[in-house]
């Protein structure tokens, strides 16, 4: 029992110094931007449906973004999803939240060739995870692990559109992969798009839909998508919408 509350004492602590290393970066990034030509993007998305999650974060390189050569990646971020339990002798089928919330820092090279870029980035992360029924929320669970992430955009074309994304992370034993074709009409790309995720709980859940891609409002870009999505725990098609943003400093 001891070694198990040093363990999680343990796990609160590097979590928390992940926590703090993502927000030093992000004030020492800014700083440093402001006086030079260090290259920022700032980016946040909401994922809604069945389930919902949001994130934010920040990719950085100390020449330019869109420069080959080495680049960070940091995000936070935080959901809540349905679960079901083990049906009770009456019948009833307990339902539960569950609150999960994620950091991660990641360090990786950004290759750049004629039809397009590939980056690949690994580093620490962290997550907190609690699952609330009747009788309230239930204990934090704190993981530390780590995070492997690709990601490939490919221009095939003057005015096609192709990208690939996939993380896999130890911390929840996760995995999720997202693929997208667009062809640009009216200065965005529109297209299909699939995703999938699955984690160590048995949980997982797949969408397939259509996206718009790199349309504008001002200084920031825009991503807007929706379409059909499936989860493992209500065992239902629903809709979903996926709205994400991202700004260079």
């Amino acid at each position: 029992m001891r070694d198990e509350s040093h363990k999680e004492a343990t796990n609160r602590r590097n979590a928390r110094l992940v926590l703090l290393a993502i927000v030093l970066c992000i004030f020492s990034f800014k700083v440093k931007a402001e006086n030079s030509d260090i290259d920022i993007v700032l980016f946040g998305s909401l994922d809604t449906g069945s389930s919902a999650f949001a994130n934010a974060g920040f990719k950085w390189a100390p020449e330019r973004i869109d420069r080959e050569g080495f680049a960070m990646l940091a995000t936070v971020g935080g959901g809540a999803r349905l679960e079901h339990g083990p049906a009770m002798q009456t019948g009833f089928v307990p339902t539960f939240v569950r609150a999960t919330s994620l950091a991660s820092l990641l360090g990786g090279y950004q290759f750049f060739f004629d039809w397009g870029v590939v980056g690949i980035f690994a580093g620490p992360e962290a997550s907190f995870e609690s699952v609330m029924g009747l009788a309230g929320f239930g204990p934090v669970e704190t993981r530390i692990g780590a995070r492997l992430q690709g990601e490939v955009w490919a221009r095939l074309s003057e005015n096609t559109l192709a990208t690939v994304t996939v993380i896999l992370g130890s911390a929840r034993w996760d995995t999720f992969a997202r693929v997208s074709a667009g062809y640009r009409v009216f200065g965005a790309y529109f297209g299909p798009e699939a995703a999938a995720y699955a984690d160590r709980t048995g949980y997982s859940k797949w969408s397939l839909g259509m996206h718009a891609t790199d349309f504008s409002f001002g200084d920031f870009s825009f991503r807007v998508s929706g379409g059909c999505s499936y989860e493992s725990e209500t065992r239902r098609v629903g809709p979903y919408v996926s709205v994400a943003t991202w700004v260079s400093l």
